[in-house]
């Protein structure tokens, strides 16, 4: 399968977040394999399942190795960016062995119709990608019209988020995370502000699976844990994530926070944080359902 080139709306150089993406999935493997087999377990063999947005190919895999147990079927992995398409397709076929087939197609959900470019899905699961496209809600009616009568739609957005720092580390005023948090969200803001044709959504997620035209709209949590003391899978996560958000903070931190940033990422500073055995991930995302009628 194919599709048109595709071009993200938030000016994020995704494909460079690969490596970042790929140890992320790892460190999430056992809760999304928990949410796959929870949103696959009515589906038959020959089921059509549709990862919009897959990245690195976390999902696709786990929703891949749920339809294999299954008996088979087909995983469509659709993204904006290439090489992340490419990883995803990959991973995903590893997953499913020989009896899940796994196609990709490039495709840009802000302004293209899902439903011509797939076979009528029976799940369609789309993960921290609608918050990015100009108008959500028609983004998510995007996503509905792709599903087959009694189709399910799962969108993962929201939540706590990520936490992973003590809140005094000893280098820099206390809550530095909690600050770099709040530095993201009005980067955040003045994105969606500056995005070309943004539509506000001035409601929560079940709402607009509702406004699709869904039924049965419910909702659930899951829950990523590594606990402290972390190994050294998530203090290299830590590090990426906490430079990520220093990047997206720029100007708005202060003096002293730059340099307790610095200090923290700096492999020859005493403070740095591959050093800490302080370090944790705890993260919680929800998952909003509805089925087509």
């Amino acid at each position: 399968m194919g599709g048109m080139a595709a071009h993200t709306h938030d000016d994020v150089d995704w494909a460079a977040r690969l490596s970042g993406m790929r140890r992320l999935d790892e460190l999430e493997s056992a809760a999304t394999a928990e949410v796959a087999g929870r949103l696959t377990r009515n589906l038959g063999a020959g089921a059509t399942v549709v990862d919009v947005g897959s990245g690195a190919g976390g999902m696709s895999a786990a929703l891949a190795a749920s339809l294999r147990a299954r008996g088979g079927g087909t995983v469509v992995a659709v993204d904006a960016i290439d090489e992340l398409l490419a990883a995803a397709r990959d991973t995903a076929r590893e997953a499913g062995g020989d009896v899940v087939t796994v196609d990709g197609v490039v495709a840009d959900l802000g302004t293209e119709p899902l439903a011509q470019l797939v076979e009528p899905a029976d799940l369609v699961w789309a993960s921290a990608v609608v918050h990015h496209l100009p108008d959500q809600q028609a983004a998510v009616d995007r996503l509905a019209a792709a599903l087959r009568p009694g189709g399910l739609l799962a969108i993962a957005e929201g939540g706590p988020g990520v936490r992973c720092l003590p809140w005094d580390l000893g280098v820099g005023r206390p809550g530095l995370e909690l600050c770099l948090l709040g530095h993201r969200d009005a980067w955040f803001e003045d994105m969606r502000t500056s995005m070309p044709d943004a539509v506000g959504m001035g409601y929560g997620w079940n709402v607009a699976v509702s406004r699709a035209g869904l039924s049965d709209v419910t909702s659930f949590t899951f829950l990523v844990e590594h606990p402290a003391p972390a190994g050294e899978r998530v203090r290299e996560f830590v590090l990426d994530h906490i430079g990520g958000l220093a990047e997206r903070a720029g100007d708005r931190m202060d003096a002293e926070d730059r340099d307790t940033v610095a200090r923290l990422l700096d492999p020859a500073a005493g403070d740095h944080l591959g050093r800490r055995d302080d370090i944790y991930l705890l993260s919680a995302r929800t998952v909003y359902l509805g089925t087509k009628p």
